[in-house]
């Protein structure tokens, strides 16, 4: 049982022939196994984000393969599922800017139970936990700033508690009080049980949380 990466390799051009490419990544292998945290560090450029987005199932490995609880992950679109999640370093690209704190939290929960009394009770509960106010979950990301945004995202996390969650640099540009509440969260899920990718340059960030560490070297161009 775990979130694996065996090998990956990924270039740019997509398309272009392994020599012809600018290669990301090269044959980089990681586990993340239940209730974990794994910290995967390296200089700008390496390829983190790169790597987290190909095991959220967002980008394709050109060569490797990426397995989920022993089962291939699939390519698809979207942000969060019930097996791997994503936790994006820009909340704002990673929410509707039509869509309130409240409904951007809702969005895990069936359309059903989104205006039901239980599933408001949901939300609210979750936006508690991660210090959200009721009368910011009427506003929309416009109203509010990128941390708070980001508070509506880690809300967001707990209501979808994925089995898998790749965290990318979730504590970029946010106040201290914003990532204390990102790293609360992250030891949350890990504590249920969840495993959690953690990509960041924050080394005493990483230090403080993750059980172990995987450093990308700098420049793997050939």
């Amino acid at each position: 049982m775990a979130l694996v990466a065996d090998g990956v390799s990924c270039w740019y051009p997509a398309g272009a022939p392994r020599p012809a490419g600018a290669l990301v990544l090269d044959r980089v292998s990681l586990a993340v196994e239940p209730g974990r945290i794994v910290g995967l560090t390296g200089p700008s450029g390496a390829g983190k984000s790169s790597l987290g987005r190909i095991l959220c199932g967002l980008q394709p490995a050109q060569e490797g393969a990426v397995l989920v609880d022993g089962e291939p992950v699939p390519t698809r679109r979207g942000r969060m599922t019930g097996v791997v999640g994503l936790l994006h370093q820009s909340p704002r690209a990673a929410t509707s800017p039509r869509l309130t704190l409240g409904a951007i939290v809702a969005e895990p929960l069936p359309r059903r139970e989104r205006g039901a009394s239980a599933g408001r009770a949901r939300v609210a509960g979750a936006a508690r936990r991660v210090g959200l106010t009721p009368d910011l979950l009427g506003r929309l990301p416009a109203q509010v700033s990128d941390g708070q945004l980001q508070r509506a995202c880690l809300a967001r996390a707990l209501l979808a508690a994925p089995r898998y969650l790749v965290a990318d640099e979730p504590t970029a540009m946010l106040d201290a009080a914003t990532t204390a509440a990102v790293a609360q969260v992250l030891r949350e899920l890990a504590a249920a049980g969840a495993g959690v990718l953690l990509v960041s340059h924050d080394h005493p960030l990483v230090d403080a949380l993750a059980d172990e560490r995987v450093l990308l070297p700098g420049d793997v161009a050939r």
